[in-house]
């Protein structure tokens, strides 16, 4: 599949998600959702450190499908330099979202990474971007790009999901993560309690679903996987699955 015929493809399934019931059903004041962003920066906050380091003043950052720039402005407020970071999108409205809502500095692309030169990161980050590719060939080449940008050291970073549970995404199962890329290390953390459950417990009080999801694993739908790009070919990359 061309890269055309990709983004049409990715136009179709997110277009039914930008209005109405579907789009109100990720308002960003449910507490669901408070959750959920609430979930993943915690874990971010535990994984980071161990990675890129505590200091993100010096670290060269791409996200891959940035959205509405949502992880850089994160990694900004954690301490990143505006002028380090980078960001592509399939769409022009998400890439100008984005920008408008982003400090001045980062650089903005619309389309793929091959303008991006080799071993120029430190992190190269894709958040629910594998799992909107249904074919295999694509995902390969979307993980060999990210990791080609990767310097030698850097880390690679995945937030996705595990689940399948409609047409528009396609679970990433770890086994793929482990064949993506000859990591010398790597961390996996599951994390978010599965959307229906979490919608339906919204109106609990919050150590309900909190609990749900630290005592029963199998209930969080999403991982976040981050893999380190060896120093030298030398380098052995660890083997086995990735603990939850």
């Amino acid at each position: 599949m061309s890269d055309r015929a990709e983004q049409e493809r990715t136009e179709q399934v997110v277009r039914p998600w930008r209005g109405g019931a579907a789009l109100a059903r990720y308002a960003w004041h449910r507490p669901d959702i408070v959750r959920q962003a609430a979930a993943r920066a915690r874990v971010l906050a535990t994984l980071l450190p161990l990675t890129v380091g505590r200091d993100l003043s010096a670290i060269r950052a791409l996200d891959v499908g940035c959205g509405n720039g949502g992880f850089l402005r994160q990694l900004i407020d954690w301490g990143a330099q505006p002028a380090h970071l980078a960001g592509t999108e399939l769409q022009q409205d998400r890439l100008d979202q984005a920008r408008a809502r982003t400090a001045h500095g980062v650089r903005w692309h619309l389309g793929a990474l091959d303008v991006f030169p080799d071993a120029s990161m430190d992190l190269v980050s894709a958040h629910t971007v594998l799992s909107s590719f249904q074919d295999d060939d694509l995902r390969r080449d979307m993980a060999a790009q990210m990791w080609r940008v990767l310097r030698p050291g850097g880390w690679t970073m995945v937030f996705d999901v595990r689940y399948g549970n409609n047409a528009r995404v396609r679970k990433v199962t770890d086994i793929e993560l482990l064949r993506f890329w000859p990591a010398a290390s790597r961390h996996y953390r599951t994390l978010v309690l599965a959307p229906p459950v979490a919608r339906t417990m919204a109106p609990l009080p919050w150590l309900v679903p909190e609990l749900l999801a630290a005592l029963i694993p199998a209930l969080r739908s999403h991982f976040i996987y981050m893999a380190r790009k060896p120093d030298t070919e030398r380098e052995d990359g660890l083997t086995g699955r990735p603990r939850q």
